[in-house]
């Protein structure tokens, strides 16, 4: 059975891959080069991940997968939100570089803010469906601060600038091994599994 992921990012792809429990063929976006985008213009992340998952899923035929995914810091009033990877509006093809410049605006708005009040989320919707349907949707959490300067290089997006409370490392600064344990998409995708399981053949 083939499973469509729909992202053409090859870290999110690589990080959802293995930790989805299915002995499945994954696709990627990528697999694709001719399909049209699908717009996310949700309010909300669940809205995302199930417009993706339908309008991808309609385009291919295949049953695909979708996540939206993004930070919400509390001092923002929930920004950047489902504007995560716009948020300075860099029009960046290099993600590398859009991402330093979403740290970088994130850094300046949080400025003047003090420590204790820096908390933040990490929050990931995910869902699966058919062309026809939604077969399942899924959201996991992952609770921190936002730190002050970028730590580590293992991540993509404001992983260097989120602050693990129990670790005290940023999410840049773990394993895999230890990302995969505790990350919102890892919360989302223990749930989703255990739903996934029962509708494969």
């Amino acid at each position: 059975m083939k499973i469509l992921i729909a992202t053409t990012n090859p870290g999110k792809m690589k990080e959802l891959s293995a930790m989805l429990d299915a002995d499945v063929e994954w696709l990627s976006l990528a697999d694709f080069p001719n399909i049209n985008e699908v717009e996310e213009d949700g309010k909300t992340f669940a809205e995302n991940a199930r417009k993706k998952a339908l309008g991808y899923a309609k385009q291919t035929g295949l049953w695909t997968i979708a996540d939206d995914s993004g930070l919400m810091v509390d001092a923002l009033d929930g920004a950047p939100g489902v504007n995560s990877a716009r948020f300075s509006g860099a029009k960046e093809k290099n993600r590398e570089m859009l991402d330093h410049k979403n740290m970088a605006k994130l850094l300046d708005l949080l400025k003047d803010v003090p420590d204790k009040k820096r908390t933040a989320r990490f929050v990931c919707s995910i869902c699966l469906a058919t062309p026809e349907k939604v077969l399942i949707e899924t959201q996991g959490l992952l609770e921190g601060v936002i730190g002050r300067v970028q730590k580590g290089s293992n991540g993509f997006g404001y992983d260097p600038l989120f602050v693990v409370p129990a670790s005290s490392k940023t999410v840049a600064q773990l394993s895999n091994e230890e990302k995969n344990q505790i990350s919102h998409r890892a919360n989302a995708i223990r749930n989703f599994n255990n739903l996934l399981a029962p509708l494969l053949p």
